[in-house]
């Protein structure tokens, strides 16, 4: 492993891993290998090289290495390192290394990125240089003290030793090896809106879950995804390479593929949670492994196997866009919107195995689709079962879909379809649906022909671009927990659902009727971010001693009754008194995130009471005629213990601020003799 750290002394340490059959090699002009002058022993060493990555701004070319005769690629490497690197038009052939988690090709220069404090003096930077015998290539100019130097001839790998030990120094600020990987024009379906901004019909979209900047994190390389449902096309391009112990358990034969006319919809789940993105079409989770079950009907013993069998055959993560019927989301006379569905003993016994037997014991995470009835989910007791994720819609204007089930069983939201309802007040939708993969030919949703890709999906019955419900928004968050488990696979079942809850984006602020702990019965906590669920789970991985030094954060918004919301920055005063302004209330979060350690809050507001809030949900009044009088915070969980939080108010005529910590008042707990508050600063120490 060659470790380099990113951030500074108290940044982020990575590693990476020799790739034993790959050879980078770089010449002196920007030629093809063949065209390069070489001699005779060397040119027969060409045929062992397979070109996989190039950066022809450097003249550098990664090759893989294949076996020639009775030597393995191994063998191959180091001959061709060996006797390349005496040929006078090679300037450099050596080791590749890889990012073990993606496994993206790293290559190293010899050069490293070096940055002094501020106040070091320039003679002293150049002292460190010369004890550490390197030579300044070039003074970049982006901070005081900031260098790109090269390492000692005949360096090599040990420049990742070098640059750990120049962070050492105390002058030094951050240092790390110069760094190359190649440079991917990333392909993202322009009708994928619901994983990136992007431009649909001339229309700009931006109502997405933010996949692709995730994807510079994981793309979900690592971990299975169950899609149990009607079938998969497994001979689909946008699979190819990644399925895994298919299963049918209705006809009990490793064959998951679609037997009947109507079997077309697990393939367009499938595609949402992981297409892997080779044609036109990405996944959330575009390199995560594919495990698909057909099943039969509700309450048949299949759906019990289907959850067994995606447990003992290695899925983390399991999908499941069905459940029992519901009423019409159309007509609020249905009966069935007020019919308890209940869930078998055999499918529930199933999802308690799968939760507690599968991953080794951490449990699957389990999603479910809401329903599409625009109905309690609470009536249907397979997706309101408190060991799955209920997931409902939103569609491409941050709203409800019109048709989504709702209620306090709603854990998250992922973008969907939607339709125009005049009578409900309900505009039209900006898209058709959602692009993903279709089972081929005349048997999808989309059977093909002239101009398709422009209405339906493309020409070819492939792809369709009109997929939707929550059938649609259940595999996009099983996406984003194949991305959660990538970076972080330590998770147990329980805190992926917390990580989420702490990673979603609150759409809808006005009609999303958001309680005071943050959750919306239409949106549950917001839509879901994959990048914010992905860095989270990389926080949560962090271990933290208990007697290790604390770094997390109090940060938030604060409102005032004129201005628009004020950020409040851990340890810092927000005083608009100045400006005549009152204090309404705040959110506040810690950071980073820890699944150990939570922040809630109280705040008085005058003659009217206390109002309460909890990691990122609003505390407080949204009532500009009113003021706050008394404010309360503390933290919690296992990690409360390690910290302390303290906070001020600064009240109104009042020059000293009014000092508290740990859930003691600043301020007034009465909410008839306080006097207003014009300021707030709260920090973790």
């Amino acid at each position: 492993m060659y470790q380099f750290t990113y951030g500074g002394k108290k940044g982020t340490s990575f590693q990476l891993v020799e790739a034993k059959e790959l050879v980078v090699i770089r010449t002196k002009e920007a030629l093809a290998i063949e065209e390069i002058p070489m001699s005779g022993q060397a040119r027969e060493l060409l045929p062992s090289l397979l070109p996989v990555a190039a950066f022809p701004e450097a003249n550098v070319t990664v090759y893989r290495c294949v076996a020639m005769e009775e030597n393995s690629p191994v063998a191959m490497r180091n001959a061709i390192c060996r006797t390349l690197n005496n040929e006078d038009a090679i300037k450099f052939a050596g080791r590749v290394l890889t990012d073990p988690r993606t496994g993206s090709i790293v290559v190293y220069t010899g050069n490293l990125y070096l940055q002094f404090k501020d106040e070091v003096k320039k003679k002293d930077c150049k002292a460190v240089m010369k004890k550490h015998g390197l030579k300044m290539k070039e003074e970049l100019g982006i901070t005081q003290n900031a260098y790109f130097v090269e390492g000692p001839e005949g360096t090599g790998l040990k420049v990742f030793e070098l640059g750990e030990k120049l962070l050492s120094e105390p002058t030094v600020e951050c240092c790390h090896p110069e760094l190359v990987r190649e440079r991917k024009y990333k392909f993202v379906h322009p009708m994928q809106w619901h994983l990136k901004p992007t431009v649909v019909n001339g229309v700009s979209i931006n109502q997405h879950v933010d996949a692709e900047s995730a994807w510079e994190i994981t793309k979900g390389k690592g971990v299975t995804i169950a899609v149990l449902d009607d079938g998969v096309d497994e001979s689909h391009e946008e699979f190819k390479g990644k399925i895994v112990a298919p299963r049918d358990t209705v006809q009990n034969v490793d064959d998951a593929n679609p037997k009947h006319v109507a079997d077309r919809h697990g393939t367009a789940c499938a595609g949402v949670a992981c297409a892997g993105g080779k044609k036109k079409a990405w996944g959330v989770a575009p390199e995560a492994k594919l495990l698909p079950i057909r099943l039969g009907s509700i309450g048949s013993i299949s759906e019990a196997k289907a959850s067994k069998w995606a447990a003992d055959n290695g899925a983390d993560v399991i999908s499941c866009s069905w459940g029992p019927m519901g009423g019409s989301w159309w007509n609020p006379n249905d009966p069935l919107h007020f019919s308890m569905s209940r869930i078998p003993d055999s499918a529930k016994a199933a999802i308690d195995y799968a939760v507690e037997k599968g991953r080794g014991g951490k449990g699957c995470i389990i999603t479910w689709a809401a329903g599409n009835g625009n109905e309690d989910v609470k009536f249907d007791e397979y997706a309101s079962y408190e060991k799955v994720i209920a997931v409902s819609a939103c569609n491409d204007q941050g709203k409800r879909s019109v048709y989504s089930d709702f209620g306090d069983a709603v854990w998250c939201c992922f973008p969907s379809n939607d339709f125009n309802v005049p009578s409900m007040n309900h505009p039209k939708p900006l898209t058709p649906g959602i692009w993903t993969t279709d089972r081929s030919g005349k048997r999808g949703y989309n059977s093909g022909g002239f101009n398709a890709e422009h209405l339906v999906g493309d020409v070819d019955g492939k792809y369709t671009a009109t997929f939707g419900g929550t059938s649609s928004s259940c595999p996009g968050v099983a996406g984003i927990a194949a991305l959660m488990l990538a970076v972080n696979p330590e998770l147990t079942w329980d805190q992926v659902k917390e990580v989420m809850k702490n990673s979603c984006d609150r759409i809808d602020e006005t009609f999303g009727n958001y309680d005071s702990s943050g959750h919306s019965p239409f949106f549950g906590y917001g839509r879901l971010n994959a990048l914010k669920a992905v860095q989270n789970s990389e926080a949560a991985g962090q271990q933290v001693d208990a007697d290790a030094e604390v770094n997390f954060l109090a940060n938030g918004l604060g409102r005032f009754n004129k201005s628009a919301n004020v950020k409040l920055k851990n340890g810092k005063k927000a005083n608009l008194s100045s400006k005549g302004e009152r204090l309404l209330g705040l959110q506040l979060n810690i950071e980073p995130f820890h699944p150990s350690l939570s922040i809630s809050y109280k705040i008085m507001v005058k003659n009217k009471g206390a109002s309460s809030g909890s990691n990122g949900s609003f505390a407080g009044t949204k009532d500009r005629r009113r003021s706050t009088v008394g404010i309360s915070i503390k933290l919690v969980g296992n990690m409360a213990s390690n910290c302390s939080v303290e906070y001020a108010v600064k009240i109104k005529g009042i020059r000293k601020w009014k000092k508290a910590k740990d859930g003691k008042w600043a301020g007034s707990n009465n909410a008839k003799k306080g006097s207003t508050i014009v300021g707030v600063m709260v920090k973790v120490v």
